[in-house]
Parts: structure tokens; C-alpha cells; sequence
């Protein structure tokens, strides 16, 4: 039995539309992707502030929370909790040009409305924890903003978050490119260094992300362990990722096992999820997948999760010590693969 918890995203359970074609599966109602969440494993569900409250803009503040409470219903319905709450700027118009760093003062007024709104909607689902990803937060072209004032920006923005309610955790999650060209908060170097700037750096940290790594260039472990060592990480999105190129969202382990299972491995050995986090899985289903097996992607990633944990909890640390002292890294590496493929 695994020793950590699961989450999930609605918005990871789709009708398979993209940017080149339309959607291959029927939509699924809120509540059975709830009913089907707990079913498979999982113990919270991760919301978009409009997935909590669709069509948020119609609505006054107290029909927001009232709307909060119903969702919240649905989910203990099913016993799961709500992990974090994030505002879904970049799919409305005010922020086509970012949120928090748009050029324009009435957007960046938009962009703290939807975050002061995901807070509200956080208390009424019975979590502290926003996440920001940054999707706009950037430039198209370089010289429209620049990078110092759109920092200021940003840090900012998150101390107004801060500020509107003491008890709220901020957890930025980092992406070098995609939507936006040049992302002002790409790695979780920049995430470190804007939390640092804050007015309750305790209260700011990161969510790091398989695939979003990989696109910079570096190693998922490797962010995963530096947000540990500065006790920033609040929450994970494993998935994976075939190289340099679109955020791809693929099922956790299939590109990239080695890596995913050193992931698994950094995780484990620093008892990530002992104060209240959760694996939270951000992966989507192929085009071609159907209507019947629109859970198994996660289902899938679960299961390899496992059994990478498995391989964890067998792992020779002492074995490991002597190829370290004897700096046979050689040996290290062919025993780590041996255990992956099953031969130890």
C-alpha cells in the first residue's frame, strides 16, 4: 500500500479537442469524474476557480461562495478533499496579454479579482493553498515589458494575496515557455527567488511539474530535490514529457521511467507528504483514447507510480554507500537499472 496520497484535476479527464481538431469523446458531468476520482484512488481533487464556478464572471461574491459550498457537497459525497484552488486567467480575454503583468491596470484589476475570488472559493472547499501558474505571465515579444517591472509585478500581486487573507498558502508553478514565449518565472530557481522577495516567504512556495522541467532542460528529481532542500515544495504534477518541445502531459513514467522513478525516489526518501501533501498527477488522455477508457490514463499513472515506489522501498542504500565510496558509478547505474527492469 502506498504511503502517499493522490490528486487530480478535473480538467485531467477531457474530450480529447486540441489546437488541430475537435473533440473525439463526450464531455463527463463534475460528479462522476468525482465519483470515478475516488474509485480509482485518489483522495483530492485540484480546482481551477472555474471548475469550482463555472462561468465566474456572472456572479456576485456571495453567489461565488454559495456556488463553492455546492461543489464542496459534491465532494464530500465521496470523501475527497480539495487540494488547492488556481485561477484560470489565461482563458479570458482581460488577460491576453498576462494577468498580474499585463500592461493594462484595469487587467491586472481583473487578474487580483479572480485571485482574491479563488481565495474565497478556497475557504469554502476547506483548503489554504492557490496555485499560480503563470501561463501569460511573460512576453510575446521582448521588448513590450520589462522583466524587472514585471517581476515587481508579480511579487506584488502575491503579497496583495498575502495580505487579503493571513491564513492563505501561495504556491507558484513554473514553465520556461508555452502559452507565453519568454515565461518571467520559469524554473523553480525563480519560484525560490520571487518567494524570497514576498512579505511572508514562509507562506510562498512551488508546484513542481514532470513535463514543465523537462522543458527547461533540467531534471524533474533534481527541481523536485531543490524545492525540498529550501522546504518550498507544496505540491507535485508528475507526468512526462518526450523531450524539448509542446507540453505534452503524458502518462507518468512512459517516456522517461529512470527519471520518473528518481522522482519517486526523492520523494520518498525526504517523506514528502508528511505534513498534508499530496502526489498530485496533471496528465491527459490520448486523442485517440475512447469514451471507455477515459480514466485509464490516470489509472495507469498510478499504477506505475506504485510500482516505482515498490522498486524505492527496495532499494540498496548500502550498496549504493560503497559504489559512492569507491566511486564506481558504473556499477551504481547498472544495479539502478537492473532494479528497474526487474532483474534484482
Amino acid at each position: 500500500m502506498s504511503k502517499f496520497r493522490f490528486s487530480v484535476g478535473p480538467w485531467n479527464v477531457h474530450s480529447g479537442a486540441d489546437s488541430y481538431g475537435p473533440a473525439t469523446r463526450a464531455e463527463i458531468p463534475m460528479g462522476e469524474k468525482f465519483r470515478r476520482f475516488a474509485e480509482i484512488g485518489f483522495s483530492a481533487v485540484q480546482f481551477h476557480d472555474d471548475d469550482a464556478v463555472p462561468e465566474i464572471n456572472n456572479y456576485s461574491v456571495d453567489e461565488i461562495k454559495r456556488l463553492a459550498a455546492e461543489r464542496k457537497k459534491q465532494l464530500d459525497k465521496y470523501g475527497l478533499a480539495a487540494e488547492f484552488v488556481a485561477p484560470r486567467l489565461w482563458m479570458d480575454p482581460h488577460c491576453v496579454d498576462g494577468g498580474f503583468t499585463s500592461t493594462s491596470e484595469e487587467d491586472r484589476e481583473y487578474a487580483m479579482w479572480r485571485a482574491y475570488r479563488s481565495i474565497d472559493i478556497a475557504h469554502e472547499l476547506d483548503t489554504d493553498l492557490i496555485v499560480l501558474w503563470l501561463a501569460r505571465e511573460g512576453t510575446l515579444c521582448a521588448e513590450s515589458k520589462s522583466p524587472v517591472w514585471a517581476t515587481k509585478k508579480l511579487i506584488e500581486a502575491i503579497d496583495k494575496m498575502l495580505d487579503y487573507d493571513p491564513n492563505i498558502r501561495v504556491c507558484i508553478e513554473p514553465k520556461p515557455n508555452e502559452p507565453i514565449d519568454r515565461s518571467f518565472c520559469g524554473t523553480m530557481g525563480h519560484v525560490m527567488a520571487v518567494s524570497a522577495a514576498t512579505k511572508d516567504p514562509k507562506r510562498v512556495g512551488g508546484n513542481l511539474e514532470s513535463a514543465h522541467a523537462t522543458l527547461a532542460g533540467l531534471d524533474p528529481a533534481c527541481e523536485i530535490g531543490f524545492a525540498l532542500a529550501m522546504g518550498k515544495l507544496m505540491t507535485v504534477h508528475l507526468n512526462d514529457q518526450n523531450g524539448i518541445k509542446y507540453d505534452q502531459d503524458k502518462t507518468f513514467g512512459v517516456e522517461n521511467l529512470r527519471s520518473a522513478f528518481n522522482q519517486v525516489k526523492v520523494l520518498k526518501e525526504n517523506n514528502y507528504g508528511e505534513h498534508g501533501e499530496y502526489v498530485g498527477l496533471d496528465v491527459k488522455a490520448m486523442r485517440t483514447t475512447r469514451d471507455a477508457d477515459s480514466f485509464k490514463h490516470l489509472e495507469n499513472s498510478l499504477n506505475i507510480f506504485k510500482a516505482l515506489e515498490a522498486k524505492v522501498e527496495r532499494y540498496d542504500y548500502d550498496f549504493e554507500r560503497k559504489c559512492v565510496e569507491n566511486r564506481d558509478y558504473e556499477a551504481l547505474e547498472m544495479y539502478v537499472m537492473n532494479l528497474i527492469m526487474g532483474l534484482v
